[in-house]
This record gives structure tokens, C-alpha cells and sequence, in this order.
């Protein structure tokens, strides 16, 4: 009855505040050399604002349910009120039963491009497109609600993700420069915003998400109560990134999944048994080599 009344809290939230995110904004000028400084706190604040004060979706939710989630900007470059940024998106969500915070998302955007002037109104109007940074805001707030709503039910995230793909659309067929046009388009990568959002709604990466559900609610949810079954549970269905990843090695919600997971997946199953660090260890390196140092760990 405990568990239940924790994710009915989780996924009704029925309370006190509607705001669904408390967003933590750090940007980083320091590439920048004799600019108004001054513009990077106002904008700090402004997103933060807009991101943390604006109700996303239709639920409600108490200050300590709100998603916590952390934007890291890093200015490359400024000029005539065009910056170029690398933005590193983090969310987490609490596990049931423990003071322990999961890594939802661990997304980097290495084309946060846009143009603003010092006090101008951040202000999204669903279905119209006012400005590139407004649009990504609002597509990183519902992808990051996204996420979250699907690791409590199965496919709960997908009116959200949704949202993303709308606003895709939009930025797609909008008037901007084009540097902001980085990343929202189909062709110019298979690494960005169009193409994260594409993976989550194809059918073909159902047996993704439905994985992403059992990892957290099956697994994770399960470890307060008995650690060897919610382990072993999570084992059980890594297999289905391999899957995904063999079927197209070129899709981006599987690296998007281990730039988040990788760190947890070394620490949960370093204490696992013998049979499951191998099977684990040699998942991953298979699918995901480059991150040897970290599932070196496992068999340690």
C-alpha cells in the first residue's frame, strides 16, 4: 500500500502547486572576453523563470514533487546578440524507498544557438514559434517530463514527447538564422533534437521504453525491498538495447539512454553475481566500447 500511495503521489500529484520542474540554470561566459556580463545573469534568471514557473501539462504537483532537473550552458561564442552555445541537459527522478536520485537524462545539445537581447520576454504560445530559444526551452521541458512520466507507467510519456515532435515541426518550417537552425533539422545530424525525438515516437523503439518503464518502476523501485531481484530484473532486460542497437546502430535514444546510465549500471552490478557481471560487461562493451574505463568497474 506504501508503494502505491508513492506513485499515485508521483503520477497524480494531487497538491499544492502546479509548476511541474524546479530547473537549476549555470552559464558558463568564460570563453567570452570583454562582454556585458551582466546579460548571462539575466538570462540565467529568465530561464529559470520560464522553465520552472510555467505549467507544462495538465497536472498538479507539491513543491517536493516537482522534477528536478539542471541546465549547464557554456557560451561559445556572442556577437550582435547571437550566441553560440554547447547546453548539457540533466534530469532525476527519487527511487521508492531510498534517498537515492536515478539520472533520467544526461543530454548534450551541441548547437544551443540563439539570438536574445538583454530583458527580452522568454515567452512560449503553444503551436507559434516566437523565437528559437523559447522553442528549445519548451522542448526540453516536455522531454523532460517525458522521461519521467515514463519511468512510472509504461508509454506514459508519449503525450509529451508529443509536444517535442509539434514543436520540431514548427522550428523546422520557421523563418531563422541559421546557426539557430542546428539541430532541428532531419538531415543535419543523427544526433540531435529531431532525431531523439523521432526514435522516441517510432514503434520500433517500443520495446525501448517499455524497457526504460521496467528498468526504474520493476527494477530500481524494487531494490529498497529486495536488492537481488530489482538487479536482476534490470539484467533481464538489457538485452533489449542490444536489440535496439543492432537493428539501427545509428540511433541516438540508446546513447542517449547510457550517457545517462552508465555510471548507475557500473555501480549497481559490480555487486552482482558472477554470471551477471559478465553478461553485463559484455553487453555493454558491446554496444557501447568507448565507455570501457567505466564498465571496467563491473569486475572489479
Amino acid at each position: 500500500m506504501r508503494k502505491l500511495a508513492f506513485i499515485s503521489a508521483l503520477m497524480l500529484a494531487v497538491c499544492l502547486s502546479a509548476q511541474e520542474l524546479n530547473c537549476t540554470v549555470t552559464i558558463n561566459s568564460d570563453q567570452i572576453e570583454g562582454s556585458n556580463k551582466q546579460v548571462y545573469e539575466t538570462l540565467k534568471k529568465a530561464i529559470e523563470e520560464y522553465m520552472s514557473q510555467n505549467r507544462w501539462t495538465n497536472m498538479t504537483y507539491a513543491e517536493k514533487e516537482k522534477i528536478e532537473c539542471s541546465m549547464l550552458i557554456v557560451v561559445k561564442e556572442a556577437a550582435d546578440n547571437m550566441y553560440k552555445c554547447e547546453m548539457t541537459l540533466q534530469s532525476r527522478r527519487p527511487v521508492f524507498g531510498t534517498t537515492y536520485t536515478t539520472p533520467l537524462l544526461n543530454f548534450k545539445d551541441n548547437n544551443f544557438n540563439f539570438t536574445y537581447q538583454e530583458f527580452d520576454r522568454i515567452e512560449y504560445q503553444q503551436n507559434t514559434f516566437t523565437t528559437n530559444l523559447t522553442a528549445m526551452l519548451a522542448y526540453y521541458c516536455y522531454l523532460i517530463i517525458g522521461h519521467d512520466q515514463d519511468s512510472f507507467q509504461r508509454m506514459g510519456g508519449t503525450p509529451f514527447f508529443q509536444q517535442c515532435e509539434e514543436i520540431v515541426n514548427a522550428c523546422q518550417s520557421a523563418s531563422m538564422e541559421n546557426a539557430e537552425q542546428k539541430g532541428w533539422l532531419a538531415f543535419d545530424s543523427n544526433r540531435n533534437r529531431y532525431a531523439l525525438i523521432n526514435n522516441l515516437l517510432d514503434e520500433a523503439f517500443k520495446k525501448y521504453r517499455n524497457y526504460y518503464y521496467e528498468y526504474h518502476r520493476l527494477g530500481l523501485d524494487e531494490m529498497s525491498g529486495n536488492v537481488t531481484n530489482g538487479r536482476a530484473r534490470i539484467a533481464e532486460g538489457l538485452p533489449v538495447l542490444k536489440e535496439v542497437y543492432r537493428a539501427r546502430p545509428a540511433t541516438y535514444v540508446i546513447n542517449t539512454f547510457l550517457d545517462a546510465k552508465a555510471d548507475e549500471l557500473a555501480d549497481l552490478f559490480c555487486k552482482g553475481t558472477d554470471k551477471e557481471k559478465k553478461a553485463v560487461y559484455d553487453l555493454l562493451m558491446d554496444i557501447d566500447p568507448t565507455r570501457q574505463n567505466t564498465y571496467g568497474r563491473i569486475n572489479q
